[in-house]
């Protein structure tokens, strides 16, 4: 059996994770310096929520991508396709997203969470399901963008799932290491390591999500000859065709197939494709251009500050 796939969102989840590790760790840091240790049971609830939701609405994209795609039979080879392009696209922008937002919003982590915390408390009788929201929303929010990744891969199977729920579990055991036995991590070139990763997954989300659409107009082309108008590249440029993606750079399908190792490798992680376009091209190196560089300048004050905050908060 081919596990390959499941790094992607063993990545994802285990970065994912240990920030939502480091909001619950704070939490439980404060309410017992305010001594109100009595409400860590909302604590985990809300962990347990979270999880809970988010592997039921993985479940109804499993159910519902496939049903869409099936639903009319002519065009399900359009369908299928552009289901794949759309939520990939969904995945990269909330990714995207995340990534540059938590390096601008975790130099005040702790004080956001503490004084959110101090708020909830201050409203007594709905204190415990003020708790319980924030961590919910904390843990969802992970869990959600993790099922747009899945989702964006579901022809891949169950192997993603595997890999996601290996990244929760791994996650959970460094956050219980931080904070119950103050085990000291070097959270800086974690997250650093981790980000880098996300980067290269997600500009290789940028390339199939394009592949995506491609096979999907041309596929749409030849149905209906009214939209053959759409593939403006269409065997215009090499004997491999493109409809939307220009000319080929490279064509590597002898020399390192994406489908056998180590290119399946290549091809799960980075988005490595042995047929590589133009156009393809242009949005991988724009990605990482854009979003990589917006990334990278906020990435260093942001790693100090994570790990003095996880310091400070196990040493609470």
């Amino acid at each position: 059996m081919d596990f390959s796939s499941a790094l992607p969102t063993f990545i994802i989840t285990l970065r994912e994770g240990v920030e939502a590790a480091l909001v619950v760790g704070i939490v439980l840091a404060y309410l017992r310096k305010a001594q109100q240790s009595h409400l860590n049971p909302w604590v985990y609830g809300g962990i347990v929520a979270g999880l809970v939701v988010s592997a039921i609405v993985g479940v109804l994209f499993g159910w519902l991508i496939p049903a869409l795609g099936t639903a009319n039979q002519k065009y399900a080879p359009v369908v299928e396709p552009l289901l794949e392009a759309v939520f990939s696209l969904a995945a990269i922008g909330m990714l995207s997203w995340m990534l540059i937002w938590m390096t601008r919003q975790a130099r005040l982590l702790k004080t956001q969470v503490e004084a959110a915390i101090g708020d909830t408390l201050k409203g007594d009788n709905r204190a415990g399901w003020g708790v319980f929201g924030l961590i919910f929303f904390a843990v969802l929010r992970e869990g959600f963008e993790t099922v747009l990744f899945i989702a964006a891969k579901f022809q891949q199977g169950v192997i993603p799932a595997l890999g996601a729920i290996a990244g929760i579990v791994t996650a959970v055991a460094i956050g219980f290491l931080l904070f119950r036995f103050g085990v000291k991590i070097n959270l800086r070139q974690f997250f650093t390591m981790m980000g880098i990763f996300l980067l290269l997954i997600v500009a290789g989300l940028v390339v199939s999500s394009l592949g995506h659409f491609d096979t999907a107009l041309s596929a749409l082309a030849q149905i209906d000859r009214k939209s053959a108008g759409l593939c403006i590249y269409y065997e215009r440029f090499t004997k491999v065709h493109s409809c939307v993606l220009g000319p080929l750079v490279w064509n590597t399908s002898k020399v390192l197939p994406e489908r056998d190792f180590p290119g399946i490798i290549l091809h799960t992680l980075f988005g490595y494709e042995d047929t590589f376009y133009l156009v393809q091209a242009i949005g991988y190196v724009a990605f990482l251009a854009i979003v990589g560089g917006i990334y990278l300048r906020n990435l260093t004050g942001w790693g100090a500050k994570q790990n003095r905050t996880v310091e400070s908060t196990v040493r609470s």
